[in-house]
This record gives structure tokens, C-alpha cells and sequence, in this order.
């Protein structure tokens, strides 16, 4: 029987969707399978990252994913496949996450460590890590564009010099240049912060 003898709006199983994909590279096969299974993907998102919002813009980043894979894989039961691509996406993303999230307050804490006179002052703030983190966040935007994004790539995403002149269209003494006043501009910026009276309500 030819996969091509139905019409587009006839229902379709999903591997029949898989292999016209393969195909013709038409994204309609893609959209198709997107309406049958968005709501369950999205389910699985929401139970990993506890945010509706964030687990929707998971979801088209899963299927955009789909796009490039399925042009590799011969995929029979693509049911299953997707929960496992799914399941692994995620673990991924939220260990990702955390990495991020440790060398952010390892930055803090080295940076503090130098420039704060007041030693007290240091080994408080070190053991409150979830201030740490807010704090960084908070200072890190009060940056120039140019310092904030070279400041990320080069401590958060472990880009070199050269990959994010490439990435920034930056030449490599632009780059160099953003690090370092980004640099020297966020330890003035944590140093200010951390001396400030707490607020009560701060969260």
C-alpha cells in the first residue's frame, strides 16, 4: 500500500507521519505529531521543572530537537521513542541547572572571599547560598549587555575567548576588555550589595 495514496487530513498511524517525514522533510508530519502528543510532553515537563511556563517553552524545544533526530533515526514506535527522549531531555536540563547553579555561587564566594576586609562578613554570606545567588543574579544585570553576556559565557557556559568572539561578532580584545571591566564592575556591585541592611522582607 503507498503512503502516499491517502489524503494529508486522513488520520494517519505515527510511523506512516515518521517515514513521510523522512521523506519529503515537509514539517507537516512534525506538526502532526506535535498535536498528538504536545499534551503529554508537556505533562512530563511540568512534572520536572514544577512551571507551566517554563515546561511550554521545553516542549517546542523537544520537538524543534525531533526535527534534526527523526532525519537520523528510523523510528518504529514513536510513542515510546519521545518518552524516552523526553525523560532524558529533562534530566539533562535540570543537571544543567544545578551546574550552573553551584559555579554561580563558587563564583561568589571566591570573589567575596578577596575583596571583603571583614571576615565575618564572608563566612555569613558563604553559608547563605540562596542570598549568594540572588545577589550574583541581581548584579550580574545591572552589567553593561556586553559585560553581563561575555561574564556568562566565559564563567557560567565555560566559552573561551575566541568561541565567544564568534558567538558576539566581538573581536578578541572587545571580549577580553568586557571580562575584565565586567569583572572588576560586579565585585563593586556584590561588595555594595552585601553591605546593605538586609530587608526584613527580602526573599
Amino acid at each position: 500500500m503507498s503512503l502516499f495514496g491517502r489524503k494529508k487530513t486522513e488520520p494517519e498511524d505515527d510511523a506512516a507521519l515518521v517515514l513521510k517525514y523522512r521523506q519529503t522533510n515537509d514539517l507537516v508530519y512534525i506538526g502532526e505529531l506535535y498535536k498528538r502528543y504536545a499534551r503529554q510532553v508537556l505533562s512530563v515537563c511540568i512534572f520536572y521543572f514544577k512551571d507551566k511556563d517554563d515546561a511550554k517553552d521545553h516542549v517546542m524545544q523537544i520537538f524543534d530537537k525531533l526535527i534534526g533526530e527523526l532525519k537520523e533515526r528510523n523510528v518504529d514506535n514513536f510513542k515510546g521513542w519521545l518518552s524516552f527522549v523526553v525523560r532524558n531531555y529533562c534530566i539533562s536540563v535540570l543537571r544543567k541547572q544545578k551546574t550552573e547553579k553551584k559555579r554561580l555561587n563558587e563564583y561568589y564566594e571566591q570573589e567575596l572571599s578577596v575583596l571583603s576586609e571583614d571576615k565575618e562578613m564572608a563566612i555569613n554570606a558563604i553559608h547563605d547560598s540562596e542570598l549568594n545567588e540572588s545577589l550574583l543574579k541581581e548584579s550580574l544585570h545591572e552589567l553593561k549587555k556586553e559585560q553581563k553576556e561575555c561574564i556568562e559565557l566565559f564563567y557560567l557556559q565555560n566559552k573561551s575567548y575566541h568561541e565567544i568572539a564568534a558567538l558576539k561578532n566581538y573581536s578578541l580584545n572587545e571580549v577580553k576588555s568586557y571580562i575584565q571591566n565586567g569583572k572588576r564592575n560586579l565585585k563593586i556591585l556584590l561588595l555594595e550589595k552585601q553591605k546593605a541592611p538586609k530587608s526584613p522582607h527580602y526573599k
